[in-house]
């Protein structure tokens, strides 16, 4: 340990330390998506797999891994981005803001975000064409009839995008920045009010939309490409960061006084319960459906209102877990969050070419599962230390 709990709520640590878990999750969840009981591939189009490596070894534990994670940590991930944009806009200016945005997010996004899915995306384009090594047919059918995949870059240009459209929120706010610090610094008193608050806004966000257009459609255009039914959910979670950064959030809501933070037990027992009743749920509302009991609507509102309740109860588990044990400076972690968005960028290269590797290997799903995470982790942060060595890329990434 370096530092501290007093001296670390400047540079915030936990929530450092929080996204930089948070990117290993994103590495864990890829790792899994090869060896999921409803993986399927699509050799026609194999961007319209559900995942670039698809292995004949399933487990069903790797399925109950993959959608936890799946239901609420990219919604962090944006709540997170937001939290900080009041701060950096007052340091830099917009301007200079702005343009920090674009060398730290858009360029990385458009350029590495291309080349390293090019170099990602080729062992799936081999399994789908029988083996064709053409490097130049290759890089055609990428950008043609694949439609330019982003992978997991797509993160990058939405929070660019977000990062924008806060700028003039973010003057309205700061207008309102005295009553905003008041109202949330007041939920760190009413914790299951504020977890009321929390799960109506998020249902209002997502479960419409995702009941409208379907919760697996993606839009977009070349790299563009978004998950439709959750777009709304992420701008309200990244809208919640910007305000909750607009307040003295240690000090208030995430006070370690805080009824929020202190009651991070109940958040994390309710979250792995809630999840545990979202799983069992599909069965049964499946059931009810089949014997006239819940009509297809009523059910589809049931289930996405415990899936809501299980993203609400996970953001909150994770953010006053962390809040409560990452409060102290660590040179592991220090390690790992300075080198967590070139790990974000490169890892999902390693995963898939391990997956590819590990095809023909005989072993069980878990055991290919651990190997792929682990290699594809240690390889994106060696990768990622020697990068940053290079003075632009340290700079920026």
């Amino acid at each position: 340990m370096l530092n501290n709990a007093n001296n670390s709520f400047t540079r915030n640590f936990w929530v450092d330390y929080l996204r930089s878990a948070l990117t290993v999750l994103v590495v864990a969840h890829h790792s899994a998506l090869a060896y999921t009981t409803f993986a399927k591939f699509d050799k026609k189009t194999y961007i319209f797999s559900t995942h670039p490596i698809v292995d004949s070894q399933r487990w069903v534990g790797i399925d109950l891994f993959q959608n936890f994670n799946d239901v609420f940590f990219m919604s962090l991930m944006f709540l997170i981005g937001g939290l900080f944009l009041s701060k950096s806009i007052d340091k830099k200016g917009v301007v200079n803001y702005v343009r920090d945005r674009i060398f730290r997010l858009l360029i990385p996004f458009f350029f590495l975000g291309t080349i390293f899915m090019l170099i990602a995306y080729f062992p799936s384009y081999y399994v789908a064409n029988n083996k064709e090594t053409g490097i130049v047919v290759f890089v055609y059918d990428f950008f043609h009839h694949q439609k330019w995949p982003s992978g997991p870059p797509w993160f990058i240009w939405v929070l660019f995008l977000f990062n924008l459209i806060g700028i003039p929120f973010q003057f309205y706010f700061k207008k309102l920045n005295d009553k905003i610090a008041v109202v949330f610094d007041s939920f760190g008193k009413k914790p299951l009010f504020f977890f009321v608050v929390f799960y109506l806004f998020t249902w209002v966000v997502f479960v419409p939309l995702t009941m409208l257009v379907g919760p697996g459609i993606w839009v977009g255009y070349g790299p563009f490409d978004f998950q439709l039914s959750r777009i709304l959910l992420y701008f309200g979670y990244f809208t919640i960061g910007v305000l909750i950064g607009n307040s003295d959030f240690n000090k208030g809501i995430f006070s370690i006084q805080s009824g929020i933070v202190k009651n991070w037990k109940v958040w994390a027992f309710g979250a792995l319960v809630t999840y545990a009743v979202l799983i069992r749920s599909e069965e049964i509302l499946t059931k009810a459906i089949a014997d006239g009991m819940l009509t297809v609507l009523n059910a589809h509102i049931i289930y996405w209102s415990v899936y809501v309740a299980s993203c609400v109860l996970s953001n909150l588990a994770f953010l006053t877990i962390f809040r409560n044990f990452m409060d102290m400076e660590s040179i592991g972690w220090n390690l790992l969050n300075e080198n967590a968005y070139l790990i974000y960028l490169l890892h999902y290269i390693f995963v898939i070419w391990i997956q590819f590797c590990l095809l023909s290997v005989s072993a069980s799903a878990w055991s290919k599962f651990l190997l792929t995470f682990f290699f594809a982790f240690i390889l994106s942060f060696l990768v990622s230390s020697f990068l940053r060595k290079i003075r632009l890329v340290n700079k920026y990434l």
